[in-house]
């Protein structure tokens, strides 16, 4: 993809996000987010025991990059399993959104990717909910 077509592609995930919401039923919940530009995502996973992600949905606010990268991954992980999506590295995200579009910057580019990976170790920690510490 050219950098025209990954911008728009960015953009289009902006301004519909796909799976963007609560997840009432969520196994598992975790925010994540970058002190010192504010960008935020709350991921909320369903979980087909022991290990396949079958829902997942987000809710943040930040830049473009942030949120976008987190409705794109979303749509990346949906029946994937923990290991899988472990095997996901920080520059195999930067890549799949296109390199040449968020190198400026990589934090937001893989924000959603750790927080989602934080809550895979919190659901294996049996530490469901972050925000309420259930």
């Amino acid at each position: 993809m050219d950098r025209t077509a990954l911008i728009a592609r960015l953009l289009d995930h902006y301004e519909h996000p796909r799976n963007r919401g609560s997840l009432p039923d969520a196994d598992v919940t975790q925010t994540g987010g970058i002190p010192d530009c504010g960008d935020v995502v709350t991921v909320y996973l369903k979980i087909d025991p022991p290990d396949r992600v079958v829902a997942i949905s987000f809710e943040g606010q930040g830049c473009t990059i942030s949120q976008a990268a987190a409705s794109i991954l979303s749509e990346r992980v949906i029946g994937s399993t923990f290991a899988e999506i472990e095997a996901i590295t920080l520059d195999e995200m930067i890549d799949f959104l296109g390199r040449e579009a968020v190198q400026t910057r990589p934090r937001c580019a893989t924000l959603a990717l750790r927080t989602l990976k934080a809550a895979i170790a919190a659901y294996r920690r049996g530490a469901y909910c972050e925000p309420c510490g259930a």
